[in-house]
């Protein structure tokens, strides 16, 4: 049987939000939708990979695959980066591919396919001179970066937390 829904990377990184990453993915499997999630490192240390493996139908990618292995993602019909952080933002803007997560993200610059990106950043940390600089870069490279201020709240537990529907709203734009 051959899949006909639109494929979507969700690429996620260490910020709070990812723990509600399942959410995202649901969200997208309601527009019909089929999630591959991407983790950094980190982040699938703070997640239930199995989970998400679950919720995704699809095996969680976090390490690069061997040469020799067949490559076990579909191409992509838009890449969603959530959460981005400050870090791997700035990683990306410069070409850093030091994870699967980012050299996927930075793959995806020169792919037809669209790329939001929806940061998790603290106002102190996009103060920093290198933010601003690199998320125009990134926008000058057609990625949608999604305003921080619009998309992220503090849950009651005080952690940050994504507007998981208007994010994923913007990726079916």
């Amino acid at each position: 049987m051959t899949n006909t829904r639109r494929v979507v990377y969700v690429i996620g990184f260490s910020a709070p939000p990812v723990l509600q990453l399942a959410e995202c993915i649901a969200l997208l499997r309601e527009r019909e939708l089929d999630s591959y999630v991407i983790l950094s490192p980190t982040a699938a240390t703070w997640v239930d990979v199995d989970h998400l493996a679950k919720v995704s139908e699809h095996p969680v990618r976090v390490t690069p695959r061997t040469p020799s292995e067949p490559d076990p993602l579909p191409d992509a019909d838009a890449v969603l980066a959530a959460p981005l952080t400050f870090n791997s933002l700035c990683k990306w803007a410069a070409g850093i591919s030091d994870t699967l997560a980012l050299g996927i993200l930075n793959e995806s610059l020169g792919l037809p396919a669209p790329v939001t990106a929806a940061p998790c950043v603290k106002k102190a940390l996009r103060a920093h001179p290198a933010y601003q600089p690199g998320a125009a870069r990134l926008e000058e490279a057609g990625v949608s970066i999604l305003d921080p201020d619009d998309h992220v709240r503090r849950g009651p537990d005080g952690l940050a937390v994504l507007a998981w529907p208007s994010v994923v709203a913007s990726v079916t734009r």
